[in-house]
């Protein structure tokens, strides 16, 4: 999972989005429950698929779902589910990109905690202060926080609903990913001298899976090759680790 920074959408768009937000609102107030039916004849207006075009740009020319970041995404998704929450339905800001498969898994669920989401929302915040991985297995795991002393709830449930750690071709991906990574440090590593900025570069182009935040966060700082790119080349580095942020 990585973090996808979102666009504010033309004013067209943004206009016929709340126009239906206000519809489906007047029909709650009335009693009314037709969600479903609204969003189903909204999805085929031209709004409504300038709206998923954007989403497929906010992840990448791969186009890749916003959740597991390995198959490709085909469809609109709400974070909160527009069943339970139709008064966020045509909102933006709970508008995701996500595949086949990870809508099949989240579906209605959206477990909270003190009316706090327990999902990881990529658009919102980075998913790594709550997920961790793991370089021999290509696992993704709940992060564990030394401030309290447990693993990341929000992590935890993130990887239970969408089996982030259950789902073999995942991991294999991941675990690729990873070691191309690894290569390339390794390569620069024993290069004569290294370019900071091609480094990173080249990294960048490579990380189909969103890993790098991970490499040069606390943990990955502490895995060979990164431990010693680390060690060996304290600016290169830094001038990583702050594009990665």
């Amino acid at each position: 999972m990585r973090r996808v920074v979102r666009p504010a959408l033309s004013t067209a768009d943004q206009t016929c989005l709340d126009r239906r937000q206000s519809a489906v609102d007047g029909d709650l107030r009335m009693g009314a429950s037709g969600i479903e039916r609204a969003w189903k004849t909204a999805r085929q207006t031209k709004a409504l698929k300038s709206v998923l075009l954007v989403l497929r740009q906010m992840t990448g020319p791969r186009e890749r779902c916003m959740y597991c970041v390995d198959s490709h995404g085909c469809d609109i998704e709400h974070f909160r589910p527009k069943a339970r929450f139709p008064k966020r339905a045509f909102q933006w800001s709970n508008l995701l990109l996500c595949c086949t498969e990870c809508g099949r898994l989240k579906g209605d669920q959206f477990p909270t905690a003190n009316g706090r989401p327990l999902l990881i929302d990529p658009s919102a915040e980075d998913p790594w202060r709550y997920l961790d991985f793991d370089p021999d297995t290509g696992g993704i795991t709940a992060r564990f926080d030394i401030d309290t002393d447990d693993w990341s709830p929000k992590g935890a449930k993130t990887v239970e609903v969408l089996r982030l750690d259950r789902r073999e071709v995942l991991e294999n991906v991941y675990k690729t990913t990873f070691r191309r990574l690894s290569r390339i440090v390794q390569d620069h590593l024993g290069a004569d001298g290294i370019i900071a900025p091609a480094l990173w570069d080249a990294l960048r182009d490579a990380d189909d899976h969103g890993l790098l935040p991970w490499c040069f966060g606390l943990t990955g700082q502490r895995v060979a090759p990164f431990s010693d790119l680390h060690r060996q080349h304290r600016q290169v580095w830094a001038y990583c680790q702050r594009r990665s942020a």
